[in-house]
């Protein structure tokens, strides 16, 4: 009996005993080691499972952060290229106005709107004509010397109003009230200003201009500058009357070339919305070198330094 065992129980009703295989024993001990491999081994997964879910959980909150740092970069990015746009728009319109503004200057010194040019040629020759036409305005007679009301008397023959005789009128007449403020045409040297008795012009204003040209201006009430005193463009330099030989209040306007008197008729309308005008009006003047001259008063140069050895020689 010795491969049987023998299992007692005891209850109410008395002992019971039931004999066994021992082959039954080691199915128990078998199936026991089986349990509680199969719950160490749960045990185990389990631990890794939560492991895992909590390595899953960081990776997953990392993933969110890098997620919301890309939405937050996206908004950036859309934020910058909207401004870039707006940019970009701003100037692109700024680019058509500043093309069309350039046109009209071409327009307005004459230079054509060459489509196949680029916009920093055609702005280099404008500023190159521009600075030309201004270096001549500067320094040439033009506009009128007084508000502009119209002309009593003309440049050329006519009949003089005091002496009643045939004679070349130099200059014009410009119709004008006792007083009228009378402004320069040009930068100037004051040569005259007093009364000038033996021409009969009253008091008389002489500009001395640059490059040969002068301006007179006769019959004032009054003089405001003296002479020797250098004058800008648009100085105030007297007021119109009716001094000397004159029929009443006006302004006697005359433009001098080298002495040659011209048209003064030309240079009161000349402006830069006609500049090139002046060129086909009045022939007398050699204008083309005149605009070389006056762009080189504009331009800077260098005056080489002579040497002592020159500089020596030239003295002896």
């Amino acid at each position: 009996m010795k491969d049987q065992f023998t299992i007692t129980i005891h209850d109410s009703h008395g002992i019971k005993q039931f004999n066994l295989h021992s082959i039954f024993k080691r199915f128990g001990m078998y199936v026991l080691v089986f349990l509680i491999f199969v719950f160490a081994l749960s045990g185990f997964s389990i631990a890794y499972l939560n492991s895992s879910v909590d390595i899953i959980a960081a990776k997953k909150n990392e993933m969110n952060n890098a997620y919301n740092e890309l939405k937050d970069k996206n908004k950036k990015l859309i934020k910058t290229v909207s401004v870039t746009e707006e940019t970009l728009r701003l100037k692109r319109n700024e680019l058509v106005s500043v093309t069309d503004k350039l046109s009209d200057i071409e327009n307005l010194i004459g230079l054509s709107s060459d489509t196949d040019t680029n916009l920093q040629e055609r702005v280099d020759l404008a500023k190159v004509t521009s600075e030309e036409m201004f270096a001549l305005m500067q320094h040439v007679p033009n506009g009128s010397p007084i508000e502009y009301r119209g002309i009593t008397s003309r440049f050329g023959y006519r009949t003089h109003p005091t002496l009643h005789k045939k004679e070349f009128h130099r200059g014009s007449d410009m119709k004008a009230p006792m007083k009228t403020p009378i402004y320069a045409t040009a930068d100037a040297i004051v040569e005259w200003a007093s009364i000038h008795k033996r021409s009969g012009y009253g008091n008389l204003i002489i500009l001395d201009h640059s490059f040969g040209f002068k301006t007179y201006f006769g019959h004032l009430n009054k003089i405001v500058v003296k002479s020797g005193q250098f004058i800008k463009r648009g100085d105030l330099i007297g007021y119109t009357g009716n001094s000397g030989m004159s029929n009443g209040p006006h302004l006697h306007y005359e433009v001098r070339f080298i002495q040659r008197a011209l048209n003064p008729f030309w240079f009161v309308k000349w402006n830069v919305a006609n500049y090139k005008s002046i060129f086909e009006k009045e022939k007398n003047v050699p204008w083309q070198s005149l605009i070389t001259a006056t762009t080189r008063l504009h331009q800077r140069t260098t005056i080489p330094l002579l040497s002592q050895k020159v500089l020596l020689s030239r003295a002896r």
